[in-house]
């Protein structure tokens, strides 16, 4: 794995290369508490991040396209939405450490690395509390498909981290704020006050990860001498497949710092 005074390159490589879940959620904690303790270093640029994180043998992955369409019903339909949540909690504990170790020869300030270790460990922690409610629901992570297509994202924009701002938070993460609302009353109608609020808080605490996406985003584009709103526009037509779409949640896009005429004027 790494040691305590090393630097958080070796500890984002041990998240990304550990293939269990339950690994790689101990390690994202670990690494988060060592460096909030002062234990260790800005990331080593001369360490290389691997190109795709370690996957268990279970769900099976597969394209989009190809996924089964999910259960609506019953508490089989509830299992398959927490499922396909937890799926996305424990690739973003991946994107986090992958955004923090690859990017690091930008010599950003320590209030980056603040930042996305603690969505890391924000992440780690939404996976441990949605794999708990699973199992409090007769399943567990792996019972069901996952798509394949999250790791899409980092891959097309490895080469630029202005690049990866404007896809994962400020888009995925973001659409992420647009539909959870419907998830919650729709665990609420059935009932299941416990995955609502769950994922209330899940709702709650991804404002600031989108939050400080656009912060670095708009960080990097002064110190580039670009215009915010152009750029993030260009590049999501670049490396996204798609553009968002309405209905947005434009009070939690606003309180993560992203206006309407932001990403409206792209839809």
């Amino acid at each position: 794995m790494y040691t305590p005074n090393s630097n958080l390159a070796p500890a984002a490589r041990a998240v990304l290369c550990a293939p269990e879940p339950r690994a790689k959620v101990a390690y994202s904690q670990s690494a988060a508490a060592h460096w909030r303790a002062g234990k260790l270093l800005p990331p080593d640029p001369a360490i290389v991040m691997p190109d795709r994180p370690a996957r268990p043998k279970r769900p099976q992955l597969m394209a989009p396209r190809l996924m089964p369409r999910r259960r609506s019903g019953g508490v089989g339909g509830r299992i398959a939405l927490l499922h396909a949540v937890a799926h996305i909690e424990l690739n973003a504990i991946d994107l986090a450490w992958d955004l923090i170790g690859r990017f690091a020869a930008q010599n950003w300030p320590a209030a980056f690395y603040d930042d996305w270790v603690g969505v890391a460990d924000d992440e780690a922690r939404h996976f441990t509390m949605l794999e708990a409610r699973l199992s409090e629901l007769g399943a567990g992570y792996g019972d069901l498909p996952a798509h394949d297509g999250l790791w899409e994202a980092a891959m097309t924009t490895a080469h630029d981290p202005l690049a990866r701002l404007a896809v994962v938070p400020m888009v995925l993460e973001a659409r992420g704020l647009d539909v959870t609302p419907a998830m919650i009353a729709r665990l609420r109608r059935a009932g299941d006050d416990v995955s609502a609020a769950l994922l209330k808080t899940i709702l709650r605490e991804e404002i600031a990860h989108v939050a400080a996406g656009r912060r670095w985003f708009g960080h990097l584009c002064r110190l580039r001498g670009v215009a915010e709103n152009e750029t993030w526009r260009a590049l999501v037509a670049a490396h996204y497949h798609g553009v968002p779409k309405p209905p947005f949640n434009e009070a939690a896009r606003r309180a993560a710092g992203m206006a309407p005429e932001l990403y409206e004027l792209i839809t």
